[in-house]
């Protein structure tokens, strides 16, 4: 097996700007690029993201039953909360309270009485997806103009602005960074204790993959595709695993450093073997997709392009690993939307501890 050399320089954070654990000088590049900032204003938002990520787990504990979402936006955390007595708890966490007339539960209710309809068969491929929108307080069905979403609950937003038909981003076989199993290219996601996650449509069946030198990497342990977009693949061969995700030269490689949650608003970066890196938004939580193949549920929606072969992929905020690159519209010339499947429930799923540096 070729061995890859990665300098010690190229997984080091840099110090010259960026304080250290916040994110190296590259990244802030890259984001200031894809979202139309300054470096000055792409460091603060690193540094609000990360106390907003930091400080939400115990927001939503602050709201109680009340609680009906969280998002980033203007420079802070912002907790949607149905009951007024809550708003001083959640004040004092360090979020700002929204006053909202919906749980994130009724509306996660709604949701699941749509994914329910699609499992029957009876949600139409003219529509493209479904999600809970939190900063919106409702149910948001995408679909093509024309779709027939007579069968749908009632208390929905129907939106067709926009909307195209979303596909996985897997690709045939040609040359790159990949990993490859059948005759098919993926990207690895983030590695694990004795492997890697990627995603659950990668695995045609074949099982065995291949790196991207083509020897033997290692197999598909286990994989779920569709209802999920989830796999993990035990290494052997020789390889081994790191808790880096490749820059590709565009930006130095990140560290990972866990895997706290991102709400919808916060900057997220994916990493591929085909349009390389990429930054964006978190759009939403918890959103339905219907892929030709079938739905697949509790994805999360962002603004980041993809192409075929990032299949799998990191998507990363910070120096926290978010999830694997479900699939989506569009690609890294026009533009277009990708969804993830969230890395923490993988770990769950399959007993998994995510490699930190």
């Amino acid at each position: 097996m070729l061995l890859r050399v990665v300098s010690v320089s190229a997984i080091v954070l840099s110090t010259i700007t960026v304080p250290a654990a916040v994110a190296s000088a590259d990244v802030v590049d890259a984001m200031s690029r894809d979202f139309g900032i300054s470096t000055a204003q792409a460091l603060t938002r690193i540094r609000q993201e990360k106390v907003a990520l930091k400080i939400a787990p115990d927001a939503r504990a602050a709201a109680g039953e009340s609680f009906g979402g969280s998002w980033f936006a203007d420079g802070e955390l912002k907790v949607a909360v149905t009951d007024p007595a809550k708003a001083d708890a959640v004040r004092a966490q360090g979020a700002e309270p929204v006053l909202r007339t919906k749980t994130l539960a009724s509306l996660n209710a709604v949701k699941d009485g749509i994914d329910r309809l699609s499992k029957a068969g009876a949600v139409p491929k003219d529509v493209a997806g479904w999600r809970v929108d939190v900063q919106r307080g409702t149910v948001v069905v995408d679909a093509l103009p024309g779709a027939d979403v007579s069968a749908l609950p009632q208390d929905i937003v129907v939106n067709t602005e926009g909307v195209q038909r979303p596909q996985t981003f897997a690709a045939g076989t040609v040359g790159g960074d990949p990993f490859y199993t059948g005759n098919v290219r993926c990207s690895i996601g983030f590695s694990v204790q004795g492997g890697y996650v990627t995603a659950g449509h990668c695995n045609v069946g074949a099982w065995n993959v291949y790196g991207w030198d083509r020897s033997w990497q290692g197999e598909f342990v286990g994989s779920s595709f569709p209802g999920n977009d989830y796999g993990w693949v035990r290494t052997g061969g020789g390889w081994w695993n790191v808790a880096v995700v490749l820059g590709w030269g565009q930006v130095s490689d990140a560290l990972v450093r866990g895997s706290w949650e991102a709400p919808p608003g916060t900057s997220v970066c994916r990493s591929g073997s085909t349009s390389h890196w990429h930054c964006g938004v978190v759009q939403g939580r918890n959103e339905t997709v219907n892929y030709q193949q079938g739905a697949v549920y509790e994805l999360v929606g962002t603004s980041v392009c993809a192409e075929p072969g990032d299949s799998g992929g990191s998507f990363i905020t910070g120096d926290q690993a978010q999830g694997v690159t479900s699939g989506g519209y569009g690609d890294c010339s026009g533009g277009g939307r990708t969804w993830f499947q969230p890395v923490n429930e993988i770990l769950r799923v399959y007993g998994l501890t995510l490699l930190t540096a």
